[in-house]
C-alpha cells in the first residue's frame, strides 16, 4: 500500500491578523505550534514506526509545520514551490476586507485561465504545479508520504490524485482547515486509488 497523509499548514499569523496569505510569508502563531504538535501525535498514531518522506510547501507557516512533523519521526524535509498556495498578487499582506471589494470571481467559461485580482496566479498555473508535485508522490517507490501544503491546494493534491482533469478540477474545492489531515492511499494489487478520509482533525 502507498499511503500519503496530505496535511493543511496549523494556525498562522496570517489567520489571526486579517490578511490575506497566499505567497504572503508569515509563520505559526503559538497556537499554529501546538496544532502542528498534535498533528505530528495523530500521524505518529496512524503511521506508528514507518518513517515517512516528508514533501513540504516552501512558505514559512508550512516549513514551520513539516518541521514538527518531520522532528517526530526523526527525518528531513523536502521544501518544493510547487505545494504554495495560490498566489493572490497585488492582494497578498492586505487585510482581506481589500480583497473582498477587488476581487472579480472567474465567469463558468473561464474557470481556469481568468485572473481574480492584479498579479495573481490563473488557476491553471496553480493547478499545473500542484499536480506536477502530485506526479513525483505518485511515480515514488516510498511507500509513506506525508505531503505539508495550504488549505485550498489540498484541492488540488486530491483531485490529482483521483485522476480528475485539469479541465474540470477548475470547478472543484475540498478545501481544509488548518491541521486537517487527508489520506490518500494506492493499493498495490490494483493500483486503485482511494481517498480514506478527508481533512480530519481528530
Amino acid at each position: 500500500m502507498k499511503n500519503v497523509y496530505v496535511v493543511a499548514h496549523t494556525e498562522s499569523v496570517h489567520h489571526t491578523n486579517g490578511v490575506v496569505g497566499g505567497w504572503f510569508d508569515t509563520g505559526l502563531t503559538d497556537k499554529g505550534r501546538a496544532q502542528a504538535g498534535a498533528v505530528a501525535d495523530r500521524l505518529v498514531d496512524l503511521l506508528g514506526s514507518e518513517k515517512p518522506l516528508v514533501n513540504s510547501s516552501d512558505l514559512l507557516r508550512a516549513r514551520e509545520t513539516a518541521e514538527v512533523i518531520a522532528g517526530r519521526f526523526r527525518c528531513t524535509v523536502n521544501l518544493t514551490s510547487d505545494l504554495r498556495e495560490l498566489s493572490y498578487g497585488n492582494a497578498e499582506g492586505k487585510p482581506q476586507g481589500w480583497l473582498d471589494a477587488r476581487f472579480e470571481p472567474a465567469p463558468d467559461h473561464n474557470r481556469l485561465d481568468h485572473r481574480n485580482i492584479s498579479g495573481a496566479e490563473t488557476k491553471r498555473e496553480f493547478i499545473t504545479r500542484v499536480f506536477s508535485a502530485v506526479d513525483e508522490i505518485i511515480s515514488s517507490v516510498q511507500q509513506n508520504h506525508v505531503l505539508i501544503t495550504h488549505g485550498y491546494a489540498m484541492t488540488f493534491v486530491v483531485a490529482r490524485w483521483i485522476g480528475m482533469p485539469l479541465e474540470s478540477a477548475g470547478f472543484v474545492n475540498f478545501r481544509s482547515s488548518s491541521g486537517g489531515i487527508t489520506h490518500l492511499q494506492e493499493d498495490d494489487l490494483f493500483r486503485n486509488r482511494a481517498v480514506v478520509f478527508l481533512k480530519s482533525t481528530g
